[in-house]
C-alpha cells in the first residue's frame, strides 16, 4: 500500500481548535490597545500642557526680576509673545480670559505648533474641545466617542495646576 502525505482530519481539526483558543485569548488583549492609546494621548497632552504651563511661568518669573515692564502681559521670550498671565503668573489667554475662548487661546499658546486642534465646540477634526467653569479650563477629550465618563485634562487658571481623567 502506497503511504500517503499531508494532515489527516483529527490532526487539522487539533490545529483550528488551537489557533481558536489563541484567538479567544489575544483578541481581548488587542481590543483593549485602542482604549489604552486613547489614555496615552490624553495623558501625554496633559504632561505637555502641564510642562509648557511651567515654562510660561518660569519665564514670566525672569522678566519680572529683569524688571521688564507689564510682564503680564504678552510674555517676552516665550512662544510667540502673546501669551498673557494672571498677577500668580499663570496663563490666562492672549486676548481673552474667563472663557472658552481664552481656554482655547491658552492651549494654543503654550502648547504652539504640533498642539491637537482645540475649538469651543465639537466639529469634524477637533481633539479636544474647550470650556471654562471658573476657575479652570476643560478640555474635553473628543476622538474617542465617549458620551460618558469623558476623558478630560483640567488647567486651573489661579493654581496651574492641570489634572489628567483619563481613565
Amino acid at each position: 500500500m502506497k503511504q500517503q502525505k499531508g494532515f489527516t482530519l483529527i490532526e487539522l481539526v487539533v490545529v483550528i481548535v488551537i489557533l481558536g483558543v489563541l484567538a479567544a485569548v489575544a483578541l481581548p488583549r488587542f481590543m483593549n490597545a485602542t482604549e489604552d492609546a486613547h489614555t496615552a494621548a490624553v495623558n501625554g497632552t496633559g504632561g505637555a500642557l502641564a510642562a509648557g504651563v511651567a515654562l510660561v511661568r518660569s519665564q514670566w518669573e525672569l522678566n519680572r526680576v529683569k524688571g521688564i515692564a507689564n510682564p503680564n502681559t504678552n510674555v517676552t521670550n516665550f512662544g510667540d509673545g502673546t501669551v498673557d498671565v494672571n498677577a500668580s503668573g499663570w496663563p490666562v489667554g492672549t486676548t481673552a480670559s474667563g472663557s472658552a475662548a481664552a481656554c482655547v487661546e491658552v492651549w494654543q499658546g503654550v502648547l504652539q505648533g504640533s498642539a491637537p486642534r482645540v475649538a469651543e465646540a465639537a466639529a469634524a477634526g477637533i481633539d479636544y474641545v474647550a470650556s471654562y467653569t471658573a476657575p479652570a479650563c476643560t478640555y474635553t477629550y473628543s476622538l474617542d466617542g465617549r458620551t460618558t465618563g469623558q476623558r478630560t485634562i483640567v488647567y486651573t487658571t489661579t493654581t496651574g495646576v492641570v489634572t489628567s481623567n483619563a481613565d
